[in-house]
């Protein structure tokens, strides 16, 4: 894992990774350091025209040819996890050259026509962007308002359509990914993977000792409790810099847990998510993760 030359204690603290030197302003690369639903569901959920062919069953011979899995085909589109592609097969949703497919295992070949409703699906390579996302953009796709969204930031990275993975509020920056590959999305943001991430805090005052304390013991607060991994301040700094990291991936939940305690957080930066830094990118800069650090999320 990581570590932030930042904070004072180091048990279970991430140890930092050496990528290349950037030249110039163009972020490089960087190896991943140690260990410290995605995208919205397709629209529908039925053909709003069904395909001439009813479902059929395809051979034993025909599971074992060569190809791309139909739930990894729908995944790496960027339109669900594997696990929510699953449930749009069972469901009649998905057809293959005019046959609806119910059943798990078919596999998708170069040629093959795919329709998710009446709407064709097309196979595309995963991408993954890592953003140092600024203030003032919002973490979704599409905004009716019409104010920035994290997604102008990264258009110009891929023709491939990505999501963000998870999500920081509009004041708060650092490290966000992005990617189509809605399965190591889905793994990412599970609970039960417990994928950490490091937040330094800035106070509109200074933290008090016993507050300190009962932050490490935990809160509880109105969805819940809630206790950080690990909680101290910042190193060479007054006690209104406090730094973190927690695994949850619940709405707002660092700026709720001081505000629990009477303090308003004025700046928030997410420094590390599972394995990756912002380092060697300027705010609002993104890069594509490097394949060593592909490798690494897929192995978390």
């Amino acid at each position: 894992m990581p570590q932030d030359k930042n904070y004072r204690k180091s048990s279970s603290r991430p140890s930092s990774s050496r990528g290349n030197k950037p030249s110039g302003n163009k972020p490089m690369p960087q190896k991943p350091a140690d260990k410290p639903s995605f995208g919205s569901k397709a629209a529908g959920s039925r053909p709003s025209a069904r395909p001439k062919k009813l479902k059929t069953k395809r051979s034993s011979e025909e599971l074992d040819r060569p190809g791309v899995r139909l739930n990894k085909f729908l995944a790496n589109a960027g339109l669900c996890s594997r696990r929510e592609a699953d449930e749009l097969i069972k469901t009649g949703a998905v057809s293959i050259n005019g046959e609806v497919v119910t059943e798990m295992g078919l596999r998708v070949m170069p040629g093959d026509k795919v329709l998710l409703g009446d709407k064709r699906v097309m196979g595309e390579k995963p991408v993954y962007v890592l953003l140092n996302k600024p203030k003032d953009y919002i973490t979704t796709t599409k905004d009716p308002n019409n104010r920035k969204t994290v997604m102008h930031l990264v258009q110009d990275q891929c023709k491939e359509r990505v999501y963000p993975v998870g999500r920081l509020d509009r004041q708060t920056t650092g490290v966000l990914l992005f990617t189509n590959d809605g399965n190591l999305a889905d793994k990412l943001l599970h609970p039960s993977g417990k994928v950490g991430k490091i937040y330094h805090a800035e106070l509109d005052k200074r933290l008090s000792p016993e507050h300190l304390e009962a932050l490490r013991k935990g809160l509880k607060l109105e969805d819940g409790f809630i206790k950080p991994d690990e909680i101290d301040q910042v190193e060479g700094a007054d006690a209104k810099h406090i730094g973190l990291k927690i695994h949850s991936g619940k709405n707002r939940i660092v700026r709720r847990m001081f505000e629990h305690l009477g303090y308003r957080v004025v700046k928030l930066d997410r420094v590390w998510f599972a394995g990756l830094t912002k380092k060697g990118l300027k705010r609002g800069q993104a890069r594509h993760l490097s394949p060593e650090e592909v490798v690494f999320l897929k192995r978390l």
